[in-house]
């Protein structure tokens, strides 16, 4: 992050005929939203004196506590590349406080501040690499999105097959321009979809990053007349999208889930970490796939997803993989969730499950090396390896009886979380899909 000073941006905006600067924050669904300032606003913005109604957005507050300031975050200052160069546009990435001056309990930000104290307090930081999936679909005659591609490339293949390579590169151009480290970019196993990889960092910026990621991705597609979405299944006949999230634990300096020690190269904290994932998996899932979507891409079949709560050193049929002889950059990857999820919530519960899991000393199962999929359910019941929630409903359940994960989200946004999830279900149970009318309407 940039140590950036008020005289610092004030002199850069003068410099570089900034005029509009958004200040961004997330709602509890992972939803960015903004107030935008011109320049002459921006002393103002950055002595935290701007003003919003919070009982409009959701999962805020109530309309007789609704007060709610916007808290730049000054390392956050960027400009965005794609924004016209006379004029340009700006942004900070904010905190919610409240009109007494305290820090809002219902700001997702705050929710992985707090877990990321917690783990300083242990002596540790949290180093996270997301692998954020996507597609680029067609839009129609009027703009509109569609799940239409007339491409039909795969896995790392390139133009002309990948017609959606121009819009990618831009994006990783804007990005870099923005400040990413981008590690790699390719072309995903289905038609239309994308993966762009950036370089690992603290928590909290990886978390600030994905909303931007995001951001960037839909903006720049749309400038080359394609929709992208980060839906985890927006077709049945097509690969779901994920979003990996890599674990790193930092101590002195030192990745301390290494240990030159140990024969597999594994340190005990890194076990325990495992452990703690593991333990609280089924709750995790109401927060890393938030969506009824989510669970269509989180089935058991051909199309290969990581539903089976197993580890492994080599195995990408388990949940979660340690890949193997990366010595000091040894990483714990999650690969269940998907970019539904709000990054700052999914970080939080994560990151808490693991130092969990390091307290209370949590031994994970023996790592499975052979293919989940292809075992017998007698076969996997021996080894202990359970499925994950079936569907949002299941997980929302696990959220509600796991008092570890509702205590990091708290009791402002643990209760309208899953009031609003159980109802997001309930209404996904009452709508009559199209599935349904083409497979009874003409037999019953």
């Amino acid at each position: 992050m940039k140590n950036y000073t008020k005289e610092d941006i004030m002199r850069f905006v003068d410099e570089e005929d900034v005029e509009f600067i958004r200040l961004q924050f997330t709602d509890m669904f992972g939803t960015m939203k903004n107030m935008a300032v011109t320049k002459s606003q921006l002393a103002k913005a950055m002595d935290n004196q701007c003003l919003f109604d919070g009982s409009l957005i959701e999962g805020f507050s109530r309309i007789e506590e609704s007060d709610m300031y916007l808290h730049p975050d000054l390392s956050s200052f960027v400009t965005f590349p794609w924004r016209p160069q006379t004029g340009k546009v700006a942004r900070f990435i904010c905190d919610i406080y409240r009109s007494d001056g305290t820090r809002f309990e219902g700001d997702p930000r705050y929710v992985l501040t707090r877990v990321l104290k917690e783990a300083e307090d242990m002596g540790y930081s949290i180093e996270v690499g997301p692998e954020c999936e996507f597609f680029l679909f067609n839009t129609d005659e009027m703009g509109r999105p569609t799940t239409q591609t007339s491409e039909r490339a795969g896995y790392f293949d390139l133009a002309p097959l990948d017609t959606g390579e121009n819009a990618r590169r831009d994006i990783v151009l804007n990005l870099e321009e923005m400040g990413f480290e981008i590690l790699s970019s390719e072309h995903e196993k289905s038609p239309a979809q994308h993966e762009i990889d950036f370089m690992f960092d603290e928590a909290l910026k990886i978390a600030d990053n994905i909303q931007t990621f995001k951001f960037a991705v839909k903006t720049v597609a749309k400038k080359h007349g394609l929709h992208a979405t980060f839906m985890p299944k927006p077709r049945s006949d097509l690969f779901g999208s994920g979003m990996h999230l890599n674990f790193s634990l930092v101590k002195d300096g030192r990745n301390i889930f290494y240990s030159k020690d140990s024969a597999d190269g594994l340190s005990d904290e890194a076990r325990y970490f495992i452990g703690g994932l593991m333990e609280h998996v089924n709750a995790l899932t109401a927060v890393t796939n938030p969506t009824v979507n989510s669970y269509k891409r989180l089935v058991p079949g051909p199309q290969p997803a990581p539903v089976y709560t197993a580890w492994s050193f080599t195995n990408r049929t388990a949940l979660i993989r340690v890949p193997s002889d990366m010595k000091e950059h040894t990483r714990i990857d999650f690969r269940s969730p998907d970019s539904s999820a709000n990054p700052y919530l999914a970080l939080a519960c994560c990151i808490k499950a693991g130092l969990e899991g390091i307290k209370g000393k949590v031994n994970p199962p023996r790592p499975v090396e052979g293919n989940i999929y292809e075992m017998s359910s007698d076969e996997r019941k021996k080894m202990g390896i359970r499925l994950l929630p079936g569907n949002l409903g299941e997980a929302v359940t696990a959220l509600e009886e796991d008092t570890v994960i509702k205590r990091v989200l708290g009791d402002h946004i643990s209760g309208r979380f899953i009031k609003a999830k159980r109802a997001e279900f309930a209404g996904y149970l009452a709508n009559v899909s199209q599935w349904e009318i083409d497979e009874y309407l003409y037999k019953i």
